[in-house]
């Protein structure tokens, strides 16, 4: 039962993609992808709730904020946006680039993901990424809770020289984050990190250079799910 209505659902949300296609320039276009923005991204749920917070001075992260939002982000005195999402042509990367384009924003698209691992190589783009990016920004995800808080940890571990025990805390119940849920991989990370340089202390950039697994980990975390 479940199956069928999540693959009816998942037809309905193709068929509003295809209905503006990558283009929000003509009026049936551009009110097909407000209302896919809407729905189907739940931008409705974000008109009060953002999310927002400055983890360090200058230093923001939210959800995925629309083109209101993104304007006061400008007037905040906010230079850069870093979209922790795939740029995949659906309707808030089109609404995104459009407003940044507008306000005047640099758009920075550093994909990551909420229930699965990336390979180093992103997560140590993102690092590379937090050491030239130009300040004031704001990044965020869908909901602002998972990849934005992965993000988040990262920036204070590696750029503000925090402990690992505040950096958890940006993956935690404050930012609607769930541990004991798929998103926990992201967690795993951290744990992983704890328990590999215990003995031997090594930063962050290091470590996921030389010794981050994504395959291990991600089975590590499926035994650790299984057994709760």
């Amino acid at each position: 039962m479940f199956s069928q209505l999540k693959s009816r659902f998942d037809q309905f949300e193709k068929k509003m993609r295809r209905s503006y296609g990558s283009d929000i320039s003509t009026p049936a276009a551009r009110r097909a992808a407000f209302w896919h923005f809407q729905l189907m991204d739940h931008a409705f749920l974000r008109t009060f709730w953002t999310n927002l917070d400055e983890i360090a001075p200058g230093v923001w992260r939210s959800n995925q904020p629309d083109p209101k939002r993104l304007e006061r982000y400008r007037d905040m005195g906010i230079k850069t946006v870093i979209s922790l999402r795939a740029d995949n042509g659906a309707s808030p990367i089109l609404f995104e680039q459009e407003a940044c384009r507008d306000l005047g924003l640099t758009l920075i698209t550093a994909p990551l993901q909420a229930r699965k691992l990336v390979p180093a190589d992103d997560l140590l783009a993102v690092l590379d990424l937090f050491e030239t990016v130009e300040r004031p920004f704001v990044m965020h995800c869908k909901s602002g809770s998972d990849r934005a808080g992965l993000a988040s940890a990262l920036y204070l571990l590696h750029v503000e020289g925090k402990p690992l025990a505040e950096a958890r805390k940006m993956l935690s119940w404050r930012y609607i984050h769930l541990r004991n849920s798929p998103t926990g991989i992201l967690d795993h990370i951290l744990d992983a990190y704890e328990a590999d340089t215990a003995v031997q202390p090594m930063p962050i950039k290091d470590w996921i250079a030389t010794r981050y697994d994504k395959d291990a980990l991600e089975a590590e975390f499926r035994q650790l799910r299984a057994k709760n």
